[in-house]
Protein backbone atom coordinates (compact mmCIF):
# COMPACT_ATOMS: atom_id res chain seq x y z
CA UNK A 1 0.00 0.00 0.00
CA UNK A 2 1.18 3.46 -1.20
CA UNK A 3 1.98 5.68 1.94
CA UNK A 4 2.32 8.89 0.36
CA UNK A 5 -0.56 11.28 -0.99
CA UNK A 6 -2.54 11.07 -3.17
CA UNK A 7 -0.52 12.26 -6.62
CA UNK A 8 2.60 11.39 -4.80
CA UNK A 9 4.12 8.03 -6.66
CA UNK A 10 7.68 6.75 -6.98
CA UNK A 11 8.21 8.32 -9.89
CA UNK A 12 7.03 11.80 -8.49
CA UNK A 13 9.23 11.12 -5.28
CA UNK A 14 11.94 10.37 -7.77
CA UNK A 15 11.68 12.99 -9.69
CA UNK A 16 11.43 16.19 -7.06
CA UNK A 17 13.83 14.24 -4.88
CA UNK A 18 16.59 13.96 -7.69
CA UNK A 19 15.98 17.07 -9.96
CA UNK A 20 14.02 16.97 -12.80
CA UNK A 21 12.95 18.49 -16.48
CA UNK A 22 9.72 19.20 -15.59
CA UNK A 23 8.47 22.86 -15.90
CA UNK A 24 7.33 22.88 -12.08
CA UNK A 25 10.44 25.02 -10.26
CA UNK A 26 11.90 23.65 -7.36
CA UNK A 27 10.66 26.41 -5.01
CA UNK A 28 7.30 24.59 -5.95
CA UNK A 29 7.55 21.27 -3.51
CA UNK A 30 4.92 20.79 -1.21
CA UNK A 31 6.50 20.34 1.70
CA UNK A 32 5.41 20.09 5.04
CA UNK A 33 4.22 23.54 6.98
CA UNK A 34 5.22 24.01 10.32
CA UNK A 35 1.71 24.89 12.49
CA UNK A 36 2.28 26.96 15.35
CA UNK A 37 0.23 27.11 18.80
CA UNK A 38 -3.46 24.38 18.24
CA UNK A 39 -4.18 23.15 15.63
CA UNK A 40 -6.67 24.90 13.93
CA UNK A 41 -10.41 23.90 14.44
CA UNK A 42 -12.00 21.61 11.86
CA UNK A 43 -11.73 18.95 9.33
CA UNK A 44 -8.91 18.77 7.53
CA UNK A 45 -6.42 16.36 5.70
CA UNK A 46 -4.58 14.37 8.12
CA UNK A 47 -0.84 14.22 7.67
CA UNK A 48 0.75 10.62 5.87
CA UNK A 49 1.69 8.50 8.36
CA UNK A 50 5.58 8.12 9.25
CA UNK A 51 7.32 6.09 7.33
CA UNK A 52 9.04 4.62 4.88
CA UNK A 53 12.36 5.80 5.86
CA UNK A 54 11.03 9.58 6.33
CA UNK A 55 12.81 9.87 9.81
CA UNK A 56 9.91 11.34 12.95
CA UNK A 57 9.92 15.39 13.10
CA UNK A 58 10.08 16.75 16.24
CA UNK A 59 6.47 18.04 17.54
CA UNK A 60 6.14 21.91 18.14
CA UNK A 61 3.21 22.21 20.75
CA UNK A 62 4.07 25.29 22.56
CA UNK A 63 3.54 27.83 19.78
CA UNK A 64 7.36 29.03 20.64
CA UNK A 65 8.77 26.39 18.73
CA UNK A 66 9.76 24.05 21.58
CA UNK A 67 8.87 20.92 21.28
CA UNK A 68 8.29 17.96 23.83
CA UNK A 69 12.17 17.03 23.60
CA UNK A 70 13.30 20.13 24.07
CA UNK A 71 14.26 20.84 20.81
CA UNK A 72 14.87 24.87 20.03
CA UNK A 73 14.87 25.83 16.16
CA UNK A 74 15.54 29.42 17.09
CA UNK A 75 13.03 30.70 14.96
CA UNK A 76 10.49 33.52 16.14
CA UNK A 77 11.19 33.51 19.55
CA UNK A 78 12.29 37.32 19.60
CA UNK A 79 16.32 36.48 19.75
CA UNK A 80 19.27 37.90 17.32
CA UNK A 81 21.50 35.53 16.95
CA UNK A 82 20.90 33.83 19.96
CA UNK A 83 20.52 37.44 22.41
CA UNK A 84 18.22 37.36 24.78
CA UNK A 85 15.21 40.19 24.47
CA UNK A 86 16.08 41.34 21.19
CA UNK A 87 19.50 43.00 21.98
CA UNK A 88 22.84 42.65 19.81
CA UNK A 89 25.27 40.53 20.98
CA UNK A 90 26.80 41.71 24.35
CA UNK A 91 24.17 44.30 25.23
CA UNK A 92 21.67 42.58 26.96
CA UNK A 93 21.20 43.03 30.42
CA UNK A 94 23.43 40.14 31.47
CA UNK A 95 25.95 41.38 29.24
CA UNK A 96 29.43 42.78 30.07
CA UNK A 97 29.05 47.18 29.57
CA UNK A 98 31.27 49.66 27.80
CA UNK A 99 35.23 49.46 29.21
CA UNK A 100 35.97 52.27 31.46
CA UNK A 101 38.43 54.76 30.13
CA UNK A 102 41.90 54.77 30.61
CA UNK A 103 42.76 57.89 32.81
CA UNK A 104 46.59 57.21 33.24
CA UNK A 105 46.91 56.71 29.11
CA UNK A 106 45.40 59.74 27.98
CA UNK A 107 47.15 61.57 31.02
CA UNK A 108 50.26 60.07 29.42
CA UNK A 109 49.98 61.10 25.85
CA UNK A 110 48.21 64.65 26.46
CA UNK A 111 51.49 65.44 28.62
CA UNK A 112 53.50 63.86 25.99
CA UNK A 113 51.89 65.80 22.65
CA UNK A 114 51.94 68.98 25.11
CA UNK A 115 55.80 68.97 25.87
CA UNK A 116 56.34 67.42 22.48
CA UNK A 117 54.30 71.14 21.12
CA UNK A 118 56.48 73.52 23.61
CA UNK A 119 59.87 71.54 22.61
CA UNK A 120 59.18 72.58 18.76
CA UNK A 121 58.03 75.66 19.65
CA UNK A 122 61.01 77.20 21.74
CA UNK A 123 63.05 76.00 19.37
CA UNK A 124 61.66 77.40 16.25
CA UNK A 125 61.14 80.63 18.25
CA UNK A 126 64.90 80.56 19.28
CA UNK A 127 66.09 80.09 15.79
CA UNK A 128 63.78 82.76 14.80
CA UNK A 129 65.34 84.80 17.02
CA UNK A 130 68.63 84.15 16.64
CA UNK A 131 68.62 84.87 13.12
CA UNK A 132 67.04 88.46 13.96
CA UNK A 133 70.06 89.47 15.79
CA UNK A 134 72.75 92.17 13.94
CA UNK A 135 75.84 90.49 14.24
CA UNK A 136 77.64 93.63 13.10
CA UNK A 137 80.84 94.40 15.41
CA UNK A 138 83.72 92.53 15.47
CA UNK A 139 86.11 92.61 18.89
CA UNK A 140 88.25 90.76 17.42
CA UNK A 141 90.13 94.29 15.88
CA UNK A 142 89.96 95.70 19.06
CA UNK A 143 93.90 95.75 20.02
CA UNK A 144 95.73 95.86 23.40
CA UNK A 145 92.80 94.07 25.28
CA UNK A 146 93.04 93.82 29.32
CA UNK A 147 93.11 90.87 30.79
CA UNK A 148 89.44 89.26 31.52
CA UNK A 149 88.17 89.18 35.05
CA UNK A 150 85.29 87.36 36.46
CA UNK A 151 81.69 88.08 35.57
CA UNK A 152 80.00 89.78 32.64
CA UNK A 153 80.51 92.97 31.30
CA UNK A 154 78.71 95.11 28.40
CA UNK A 155 79.39 97.96 26.88
CA UNK A 156 75.60 99.13 25.99
CA UNK A 157 75.52 102.31 23.82
CA UNK A 158 72.78 104.51 22.70
CA UNK A 159 73.12 106.17 18.87
CA UNK A 160 71.28 108.77 17.71
CA UNK A 161 71.56 106.81 14.40
CA UNK A 162 68.17 107.49 12.17
CA UNK A 163 68.84 104.98 9.71
CA UNK A 164 65.87 103.86 8.22
CA UNK A 165 63.33 106.99 9.86
CA UNK A 166 61.19 108.16 7.49
CA UNK A 167 60.97 112.17 7.20
CA UNK A 168 57.25 112.12 9.34
CA UNK A 169 58.92 110.07 12.03
CA UNK A 170 61.98 112.02 12.53
CA UNK A 171 59.73 115.20 12.74
CA UNK A 172 57.20 113.26 15.96
CA UNK A 173 60.46 112.21 17.27
CA UNK A 174 62.29 115.37 17.31
CA UNK A 175 65.69 113.42 16.38
CA UNK A 176 66.22 116.34 13.50
CA UNK A 177 68.54 115.24 10.28
CA UNK A 178 71.66 115.01 11.15
CA UNK A 179 73.80 112.45 9.09
CA UNK A 180 75.63 109.70 10.51
CA UNK A 181 75.36 108.38 14.21
CA UNK A 182 77.01 109.59 17.24
CA UNK A 183 76.68 108.02 21.25
CA UNK A 184 73.64 109.51 23.29
CA UNK A 185 74.65 107.18 25.80
CA UNK A 186 76.84 104.56 27.68
CA UNK A 187 76.96 102.12 30.18
CA UNK A 188 79.08 99.82 31.51
CA UNK A 189 76.49 96.73 32.82
CA UNK A 190 78.73 93.95 34.87
CA UNK A 191 76.71 91.11 36.11
CA UNK A 192 78.79 88.26 38.21
CA UNK A 193 78.06 86.04 41.60
CA UNK A 194 77.59 89.38 43.40
CA UNK A 195 74.73 91.23 42.14
CA UNK A 196 75.15 93.35 39.11
CA UNK A 197 76.00 97.12 38.28
CA UNK A 198 75.15 99.16 36.28
CA UNK A 199 77.51 102.67 35.09
CA UNK A 200 76.99 105.52 33.06
CA UNK A 201 79.62 106.67 31.20
CA UNK A 202 79.13 110.79 30.30
CA UNK A 203 79.58 111.09 26.85
CA UNK A 204 81.49 114.56 27.61
CA UNK A 205 83.91 112.15 29.50
CA UNK A 206 87.47 113.35 29.09
CA UNK A 207 89.51 110.47 27.92
CA UNK A 208 92.70 109.53 25.44
CA UNK A 209 92.18 108.06 22.46
CA UNK A 210 94.84 105.19 22.40
CA UNK A 211 96.47 103.55 19.13
CA UNK A 212 93.77 101.77 17.22
CA UNK A 213 93.44 99.43 14.01
CA UNK A 214 90.34 101.18 11.26
CA UNK A 215 87.92 98.70 11.54
CA UNK A 216 87.04 99.30 7.65
CA UNK A 217 91.11 100.25 6.62
CA UNK A 218 92.54 97.82 8.74
CA UNK A 219 95.43 100.58 9.07
CA UNK A 220 96.85 101.38 12.31
CA UNK A 221 96.92 104.58 13.76
CA UNK A 222 98.85 104.86 16.36
CA UNK A 223 98.09 106.75 19.55
CA UNK A 224 99.28 110.52 20.01
CA UNK A 225 98.08 111.23 23.91
CA UNK A 226 95.09 113.50 21.92
CA UNK A 227 91.78 114.17 24.98
CA UNK A 228 88.97 114.32 23.50
CA UNK A 229 85.22 113.72 24.52
CA UNK A 230 84.29 109.81 25.08
CA UNK A 231 81.35 110.12 22.15
CA UNK A 232 84.19 111.48 19.83
CA UNK A 233 86.15 107.83 19.55
CA UNK A 234 82.43 106.37 18.58
CA UNK A 235 82.30 109.05 15.64
CA UNK A 236 85.84 108.93 14.70
CA UNK A 237 85.65 105.32 13.89
CA UNK A 238 82.76 103.32 15.63
CA UNK A 239 82.30 100.53 17.79
CA UNK A 240 85.48 98.79 17.70
CA UNK A 241 87.42 102.29 18.75
CA UNK A 242 84.58 102.75 21.19
CA UNK A 243 85.10 99.73 22.88
CA UNK A 244 89.22 100.32 22.97
CA UNK A 245 88.91 103.34 24.48
CA UNK A 246 86.59 102.49 27.57
CA UNK A 247 89.04 99.51 27.99
CA UNK A 248 92.41 101.55 27.37
CA UNK A 249 91.14 104.31 29.94
CA UNK A 250 89.59 101.71 32.96
CA UNK A 251 91.64 99.01 32.61
CA UNK A 252 88.40 96.59 32.25
CA UNK A 253 88.04 94.25 29.44
CA UNK A 254 84.29 94.29 27.99
CA UNK A 255 82.74 90.80 27.04
CA UNK A 256 79.65 92.20 24.78
CA UNK A 257 78.26 94.90 22.49
CA UNK A 258 74.99 96.42 22.69
CA UNK A 259 73.90 99.24 20.46
CA UNK A 260 70.41 100.78 19.77
CA UNK A 261 69.15 104.00 17.90
CA UNK A 262 66.51 105.78 17.99
CA UNK A 263 63.88 103.92 16.20
CA UNK A 264 64.39 100.87 17.81
CA UNK A 265 63.79 102.17 21.22
CA UNK A 266 60.48 103.97 20.83
CA UNK A 267 59.29 100.73 18.95
CA UNK A 268 60.40 98.93 21.75
CA UNK A 269 58.36 100.93 24.18
CA UNK A 270 55.70 100.80 22.03
CA UNK A 271 55.88 97.07 21.52
CA UNK A 272 55.34 96.08 25.45
CA UNK A 273 52.81 98.72 25.55
CA UNK A 274 54.34 101.71 27.29
CA UNK A 275 56.91 101.89 30.29
CA UNK A 276 55.61 103.43 33.78
CA UNK A 277 57.81 105.83 35.35
CA UNK A 278 57.49 108.20 38.19
CA UNK A 279 58.89 111.31 36.85
CA UNK A 280 61.23 113.45 39.72
CA UNK A 281 59.89 117.31 38.35
CA UNK A 282 58.46 118.55 35.37
CA UNK A 283 59.98 118.46 32.38
CA UNK A 284 60.01 120.65 29.18
CA UNK A 285 62.55 120.56 26.30
CA UNK A 286 62.33 122.03 22.85
CA UNK A 287 65.18 120.26 21.62
CA UNK A 288 64.51 116.54 22.57
CA UNK A 289 60.57 117.36 22.70
CA UNK A 290 59.91 116.45 26.21
CA UNK A 291 56.64 117.98 27.52
CA UNK A 292 56.49 115.58 31.00
CA UNK A 293 54.74 116.70 33.69
CA UNK A 294 55.67 115.20 37.42
CA UNK A 295 54.48 111.93 39.00
CA UNK A 296 53.73 108.24 37.48
CA UNK A 297 52.43 107.64 34.09
CA UNK A 298 53.11 105.44 31.38
CA UNK A 299 55.20 106.88 28.69
CA UNK A 300 54.97 106.02 24.69
CA UNK A 301 57.59 105.53 22.41
CA UNK A 302 57.65 109.54 21.59
CA UNK A 303 57.92 110.46 25.12
CA UNK A 304 60.28 107.77 26.66
CA UNK A 305 62.68 109.04 23.76
CA UNK A 306 62.19 112.55 24.80
CA UNK A 307 62.57 111.36 28.36
CA UNK A 308 66.20 109.52 28.14
CA UNK A 309 67.58 112.25 25.69
CA UNK A 310 66.38 115.88 27.67
CA UNK A 311 69.74 117.31 29.78
CA UNK A 312 69.12 120.73 28.79
CA UNK A 313 66.09 120.88 31.42
CA UNK A 314 67.97 119.15 33.86
CA UNK A 315 69.89 120.76 36.40
CA UNK A 316 72.78 118.45 36.02
CA UNK A 317 72.61 118.38 32.55
CA UNK A 318 74.51 115.24 31.19
CA UNK A 319 74.71 113.52 34.58
CA UNK A 320 71.44 114.06 35.67
CA UNK A 321 70.10 112.63 32.15
CA UNK A 322 72.49 109.58 32.58
CA UNK A 323 70.57 108.72 35.94
CA UNK A 324 67.28 109.23 33.83
CA UNK A 325 68.58 106.89 31.25
CA UNK A 326 69.55 104.17 33.84
CA UNK A 327 66.07 104.63 35.54
CA UNK A 328 64.24 104.11 32.66
CA UNK A 329 66.60 101.04 30.83
CA UNK A 330 66.48 99.27 33.99
CA UNK A 331 62.23 99.65 34.21
CA UNK A 332 62.02 98.67 30.31
CA UNK A 333 64.24 95.91 31.28
CA UNK A 334 61.27 95.03 34.50
CA UNK A 335 58.59 95.65 31.87
CA UNK A 336 59.84 93.49 28.83
CA UNK A 337 60.26 90.23 31.90
CA UNK A 338 57.02 90.50 33.31
CA UNK A 339 54.84 87.45 33.32
CA UNK A 340 52.30 89.70 31.01
CA UNK A 341 54.56 89.77 28.56
CA UNK A 342 56.76 86.69 28.61
CA UNK A 343 53.80 84.57 28.66
CA UNK A 344 51.31 86.24 25.87
CA UNK A 345 52.72 85.92 22.25
CA UNK A 346 50.74 88.83 21.03
CA UNK A 347 52.60 91.10 23.12
CA UNK A 348 56.58 88.95 23.59
CA UNK A 349 56.49 88.38 19.29
CA UNK A 350 56.05 91.96 18.76
CA UNK A 351 58.72 92.92 21.31
CA UNK A 352 60.86 90.14 20.61
CA UNK A 353 60.43 91.48 16.35
CA UNK A 354 61.21 95.19 17.58
CA UNK A 355 64.08 94.76 20.21
CA UNK A 356 65.95 91.94 17.92
CA UNK A 357 65.74 93.77 14.23
CA UNK A 358 67.12 97.15 15.80
CA UNK A 359 69.88 96.14 18.21
CA UNK A 360 73.72 95.59 17.11
CA UNK A 361 75.91 93.46 18.73
CA UNK A 362 78.97 92.17 18.75
CA UNK A 363 79.62 89.02 16.75
CA UNK A 364 79.79 86.62 19.63
CA UNK A 365 76.89 88.13 21.09
CA UNK A 366 74.27 84.64 21.67
CA UNK A 367 70.25 84.76 22.87
CA UNK A 368 70.98 83.53 26.83
CA UNK A 369 73.52 86.56 26.45
CA UNK A 370 71.09 89.17 25.58
CA UNK A 371 68.61 87.77 28.08
CA UNK A 372 70.94 87.61 31.04
CA UNK A 373 71.88 91.15 30.12
CA UNK A 374 67.95 91.82 30.33
CA UNK A 375 67.19 90.46 33.37
CA UNK A 376 70.46 91.99 35.11
CA UNK A 377 69.27 95.05 34.01
CA UNK A 378 65.67 94.23 35.42
CA UNK A 379 67.48 93.32 38.98
CA UNK A 380 68.81 96.86 39.10
CA UNK A 381 66.12 98.31 38.96
CA UNK A 382 64.85 95.88 41.66
CA UNK A 383 66.93 97.22 44.21
CA UNK A 384 69.09 93.95 44.05
CA UNK A 385 71.87 95.47 41.98
CA UNK A 386 73.88 99.18 42.07
CA UNK A 387 73.34 102.06 39.77
CA UNK A 388 75.98 104.77 39.51
CA UNK A 389 77.99 107.25 37.45
CA UNK A 390 81.69 106.94 36.58
CA UNK A 391 83.07 108.68 39.60
CA UNK A 392 83.82 112.46 38.57
CA UNK A 393 86.30 114.71 40.17
CA UNK A 394 85.84 118.03 37.93
CA UNK A 395 86.42 118.93 34.40
CA UNK A 396 88.63 120.00 32.17
CA UNK A 397 88.30 122.00 29.05
CA UNK A 398 85.11 121.52 29.37
CA UNK A 399 84.95 117.86 29.70
CA UNK A 400 84.32 116.01 32.57
CA UNK A 401 87.06 114.23 34.22
CA UNK A 402 87.12 111.32 35.71
CA UNK A 403 88.38 110.62 39.62
CA UNK A 404 91.09 108.48 39.10
CA UNK A 405 91.81 107.03 42.09
CA UNK A 406 88.20 105.77 42.62
CA UNK A 407 88.23 104.19 38.47
CA UNK A 408 90.91 102.10 39.69
CA UNK A 409 89.44 100.30 42.88
CA UNK A 410 85.94 100.31 40.94
CA UNK A 411 87.96 98.18 37.95
CA UNK A 412 89.39 96.00 40.28
CA UNK A 413 86.05 95.45 42.23
CA UNK A 414 84.38 94.69 38.80
CA UNK A 415 87.09 92.35 37.56
CA UNK A 416 87.45 90.33 41.12
CA UNK A 417 83.91 90.41 41.21
CA UNK A 418 83.05 91.79 44.14
CA UNK A 419 80.50 94.24 45.88
CA UNK A 420 80.94 97.32 44.43
CA UNK A 421 81.86 99.89 47.21
CA UNK A 422 82.93 102.98 45.61
CA UNK A 423 80.35 105.59 44.58
CA UNK A 424 79.76 108.26 41.68
CA UNK A 425 77.55 111.20 41.77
Amino acid sequence: MNDWPEGWSGDNRGRYGRGSGSAQPESARVMRQVRRGAPPPGPGPSAPPYGGGVPQQPSYVDGQGHGGDGYDSGYNTGQVYGSPGGHGPGQGRGGPGRPAPDWRRRIKWTAITVVTVLVVTTVGTYFWADSKLNREVDLSKVIERPEAGEGTNYLIVGSDSREGMTDDQKKDLHTGSAEGKRTDSMMILHTGDNGSTLISLPRDSDVEIPSFVGSDSGKTYPGTGRHTKLNAAYAEDGPELLVRTVEHNTGLRLDHYVEIGFAGFANIVDAVGGVEMDIPQDIKDKKSGADLKKGKQTLNGEEALAFVRTRYALAGSDLDRTKNQQKFLSALASQVATPSTVLNPFKLYPTMGAGLDSLIVDKDMGLFDLASMFWAMKSVSGGEGTSMNMPISGSVGGNLKWDDAKVKQLVQELKNDEKVTVSGK
